[in-house]
């Protein structure tokens, strides 16, 4: 599926982050990532507007939403949107996930 926009998200340390914005359910390649996901309402202008629900981070996109832990959360949040942020290194993922998580406080994440 192709992209729908690009989002950018700041973090409680003020750091801003793009994200590359795609339905929920696109397949990815094995690539190392910070996601969000969310529920995004279109605008009248054609922008979306995205309610959070929850940041993670993988090693490998392409299998992360196989099973993953939370899908019952994203389902009783209408979950319609995965975005994504590409970083191949763990470290700076862990960091990005929780500056992220820090500043938003997604309801799934609890």
């Amino acid at each position: 599926m192709k992209k729908i926009a690009t989002l950018i998200l700041t973090g409680a340390l003020g750091i801003k982050y793009a994200l590359d914005v795609y339905p929920y359910g696109t397949e990815f390649n094995a690539i190392g990532t910070v996601y969000y996901i969310s529920k995004r309402t279109e605008k009248a202008d054609g922008t979306g507007s995205h309610d959070k629900i929850y940041i993670g981070e993988t090693r490998d996109l392409s299998e992360r939403f196989d099973n993953h832990h939370k899908e019952s959360c994203f389902k009783m949040h209408s979950a319609n949107c995965i975005s994504i942020h590409e970083e191949s290194n763990e470290d700076k993922r862990f960091n990005i996930e929780k500056d992220l998580i820090d500043a938003y406080n997604p309801p799934c994440n609890g």
